[in-house]
């Protein structure tokens, strides 16, 4: 038996066999022995950089940023960095709204530092004109004047300030107004703030010229030096400034106009630009508003968190004892009362409290009956300073006002006082009106447009978005037409009047930075409407009043074309006198057509009574 042949020897057909036999051995050991590897020299190792994190790329081939990229760029924010860009928030988006709010801050400043030291306010206004769109406001006052230490921070700082952390009546709440004055200023005009205060006579004037380093909110102080000045006590602000002077509704002549009717204790003088004559504004009364006390917030109202943070913060012992030292009007016995319907350990530790036994307690306290705030927190105008106001301001026919006792938003106590003056020199008659469109007050009363609303927050005058607050809000709701004056819907009452509304809180709700409105809290809406009414249903009874003397006028006119004829005939028949009888017929027809009152049309009217005004008819017994 022959041997088998191996794969290798065996030839292959084809026109080479020798080169196939050749290809085919060596493909066969290539498959079956392994493929050695020689050593090569070690080179050094290069050190290598980590690969960029790549992003996705866009349809256009730009990579994105990443979490990376984009955390290297994150920093803080200074404040007043923020409200360079935004400084349309605090009042400051266009030049002439500029200029009004600038006089206003540093007339509200001088009025609060007047008042905390006793002081009866003399402020004086000046606005000097440099060219068309420059100017430079000048606000000086005779107040207590401030500390040499203190100047920089509360003139080239924002949100610095006295009055954030505290709960009491006051213009100014958050420490940015006037700083913000002179950043505008300073970025509108590259000038300074001048600042000068005296504290006494004894000391030294100290004159700073201050700019705001908006990166770190920081002043800088420009110039530092004595002043030789006159005045006893007392600060003078100066900012040069971007602005547009003009008159009218939104200008500084009418703000100055409702301060001095919210601040009858105030001397104002002002001297505004482009020659115009000057302004002076005496005192109404020489006393000063009560001073308001500093409190602590009211229970009612009181929100979860901010009670949550209160308990968690309280430095007393126990639940009761917070209860009642970190609000006002919680005795031992209103506190014991609150644990109990909260089922609340009145003896436990206030920081180890949970939040469902915190939220016992916040349902438990509108439950307990607790005492209204305390009324000396919150200072109003006053009813007679309201009437000397208005009537020190225009010349009406009927004047009343009405104030509300204090009440609570959000544990913040506040009151709301309105006052009204009707007719008198606010009806603007059009040349050529008929006798019928006269005698018919309503129809009087529509054709002078809506009222003029005056709208103030703790004595501030609020001059913009009148629309958008809550006092606007409360005064459309309220159903004029109940009270004798026509209204549209959604839109203001159509008259000759003048109202003013004011809320005082230590703490006003404003719907931004710029406090030109007030939020729409329920409760704050529902004050201002008692107050209306209570005014509204006064105005009525004097329409009704008038009214009834516009007619009787008009009977009277009647007999009045037919009494000459009538007294020549009996006089031709009796013999007596015709003067005599003439007297004494108008004298009947006088009475039996409601008398004096009649015979003016309106006259001087309080919410108590009408008196007639000068001029009108009387006889005299004599005469009788």
């Amino acid at each position: 038996m022959l041997p088998a042949k191996s794969a290798e020897s065996k030839p292959i057909k084809g026109s080479n066999g020798k080169k196939a036999t050749k290809k085919a051995a060596k493909k066969a050991t290539k498959t079956a022995a392994p493929k050695t590897v020689t050593a090569k020299a070690d080179k050094p190792k290069v050190a290598v950089k980590p690969p960029k994190p790549k992003g996705r790329k866009k349809k256009n081939g730009t990579r994105r940023v990443t979490a990376e990229s984009m955390a290297s760029k994150q920093r803080e924010i200074s404040v007043s960095e923020f409200f360079t860009k935004n400084r349309h928030l605090l009042g400051f988006d266009n030049p002439a709204k500029a200029l009004l709010t600038t006089i206003k801050e540093a007339v509200d400043n001088s009025l609060d530092a007047c008042e905390e030291a006793g002081i009866l306010p003399t402020i004086k206004v000046e606005i000097i004109e440099i060219r068309e769109d420059r100017y430079v406001v000048v606000v000086e006052d005779n107040g207590p004047g401030i500390v040499k230490a203190q100047i920089p921070k509360i003139f080239g700082k924002l949100l610095y300030g006295s009055k954030f952390h505290r709960l009491k009546q006051s213009r100014g709440q958050q420490g940015i107004g006037i700083s913000a004055a002179g950043m505008y200023g300073q970025m509108t005009t590259g000038w300074p703030v001048v600042i000068s205060s005296r504290t006494s006579a004894r000391r030294p004037a100290i004159q700073f010229k201050i700019m705001l380093d908006t990166a770190k909110n920081k002043p800088n102080i420009i110039e530092e030096k004595e002043l030789e000045w006159t005045v006893p006590h007392g600060t003078r602000v100066e900012i040069n400034l971007q602005g547009t002077y003009k008159g009218g509704k939104h200008s500084v002549d009418e703000f100055l106009d409702q301060v001095a009717i919210a601040n009858p204790h105030a001397e104002l003088s002002y001297i505004p630009p482009k020659g115009r004559p000057p302004a002076h504004y005496p005192r109404a009364v020489d006393e000063l508003p009560p001073d308001p006390s500093e409190i602590k917030p009211h229970p009612h109202g009181v929100e979860l968190g901010a009670l949550m943070k209160l308990l968690k913060e309280s430095q007393h012992r126990n639940v009761s004892s917070t209860l009642q030292n970190d609000f006002s009007r919680v005795s031992p016995r209103v506190a014991e009362a609150i644990c109990a319907m909260a089922n609340v350990r009145p003896k436990a530790s206030p920081r180890t409290l949970g939040l469902p036994d915190i939220d016992r307690l916040f349902k438990a306290i509108p439950k307990v009956k607790i005492m209204a705030p305390r009324t000396d927190c919150v200072v109003p105008i006053g009813e007679d300073a309201i009437m000397k106001g208005l009537s020190r301001e225009m010349d009406a026919n009927f004047y009343t006002s009405a104030t509300r006792p204090p009440a609570v938003y959000r544990g913040n106590p506040f009151r709301v006082e309105v006052g009204l003056a009707y007719g008198g020199s606010l009806r603007r008659k059009k040349k050529g009106a008929d006798e019928a469109a006269l005698v018919n007050g309503k129809k009087a009363d529509k054709a002078q447009g809506p009222i003029t609303l005056i709208r103030y927050a703790n004595r501030v005058p609020l001059q913009y978005q009148q629309g958008a607050g809550a006092i606007f809000k409360a005064v459309v709701e309220c159903g004029w037409r109940q009270y004798g004056l026509p209204q549209h819907k959604g839109g203001l009452p159509m008259g000759p009047m003048v109202l003013l509304v004011h809320l005082a809180s230590v703490w006003v709700p404003f719907t931004s930075e710029s406090k030109e409105a007030v939020a729409h809290y329920p409760e704050i809406i529902k004050e201002i409407k008692l107050a209306i009414r209570e005014c509204g249903r006064k105005l009525a009874s004097h329409l009704r009043r008038r009214e009834k003397a516009l007619l009787e006028r008009k009977r009277r006119s009647i007999f009045e074309m037919y009494i000459g004829e009538l007294a020549t005939a009996l006089s031709n028949l009796t013999g007596v006198s015709g003067n005599r009888l003439q007297k004494q017929l108008t004298e009947m027809a006088v009475r039996h057509t409601g008398g004096i009152e009649a015979a003016a049309e309106g006259g001087v009217a309080t919410g108590e009574g009408v008196t007639a005004t000068d001029g009108d008819a009387e006889t005299t017994s004599e005469e009788k």
